[in-house]
């Protein structure tokens, strides 16, 4: 990747530190909400974030007026959400997989941008907004599809107009009173999103596979993650314990910064382009 990319004294001496702790090694890359903002999707904690009070699974499952109100907003964000493209940190991190640099990728963010700018290992550790299943049979529907059945059911829906859109692909509906419910059309179960709600585990396989790709790495890079999240710090600490070396990426404070080998506060679409471009093929 030859992009040169302009960063100030003390950002490029952070990642001169951070280069000579990854090089030679085959690196882990761990994502947040801050990789995807440079393509339009909202942060939850970053600086300017609005505070949010996102629905948890025992609503969505146990109330059918949240629910109704949610599947309203997750549709109108879903279109906005969907028509996102990935940015130059997502090439990024696509390029050191492709260099043999990095092992592949865990993210915590939902909008398979990693998966659409060429990232081949992704593991994404809370779901994916690309699919939606029945909590009864099982049935996995492409999302795409199910958008177009929402629509035929609810033409009053305005698709066209702006919204301001929530990091998980949501935003807040006036009103959800008329709107049609999605049910499954193999069994008339109800539908979720393939993502994992606020109150809710990450499935068991899922984070092994995540663990898996640690254990197999020689460092972890962390990109555009607060780590408040307790799945990316107990990643980080898998890695600590095996003494590997931890980059951390971020603007602003993380849950890690004290325990990072190297921290560089700053963007993550320019210092991973940066990064990209640096640390040699392997």
């Amino acid at each position: 990747m030859e992009t040169t990319v302009a960063l100030d004294a003390e950002t490029a001496a952070q990642l001169d530190r951070a280069l000579d702790a990854l090089a030679g090694r085959r690196i882990a890359i761990l994502t947040g909400a801050g990789v995807s903002t440079d393509s339009g999707i909202p942060d939850y904690r970053g600086q300017g974030a609005p505070t949010r009070t996102p629905m948890t699974v025992e609503q969505f499952l146990g109330d059918e007026r949240l629910r109704r109100r949610y599947w309203v907003g997750s549709h109108l964000g879903w279109r906005t959400f969907a028509a996102a493209e990935p940015n130059t940190g997502h090439s990024a991190v696509a390029a050191l997989e492709t260099s043999g640099v990095a092992t592949g990728v865990i993210t915590q963010n939902v909008d398979g941008l990693h998966v659409r700018a060429g990232s081949r290992r992704v593991v994404e550790l809370h779901g994916t907004m690309r699919r939606v299943f029945c909590t009864h049979c099982g049935q996995v529907f492409d999302r795409r599809d199910l958008a177009a059945r929402v629509e035929a059911d609810n033409p009053w829906i305005r698709v066209d107009e702006e919204v301001l859109l929530g990091p998980d692909g949501d935003v807040r509906p006036e009103s959800a009173d008329d709107f049609v419910v999605p049910e499954c059309s193999v069994c008339g179960g109800m539908l979720k999103p393939d993502v994992v709600f606020f109150g809710e585990y990450i499935p068991a396989e899922k984070f092994r596979e995540a663990e898996q790709l640690v254990h197999t790495s020689e460092a972890l890079l962390v990109a555009g993650s607060s780590l408040v999240v307790n799945s990316g710090i107990r990643l980080v600490e898998r890695a600590r314990r095996r003494r590997m070396p931890v980059v951390i990426v971020n603007r602003g404070d993380t849950r890690a910064d004290s325990r990072a080998t190297v921290k560089i506060d700053g963007g993550a679409s320019e210092v991973l382009t940066a990064m990209a471009a640096a640390l040699p093929t392997r």
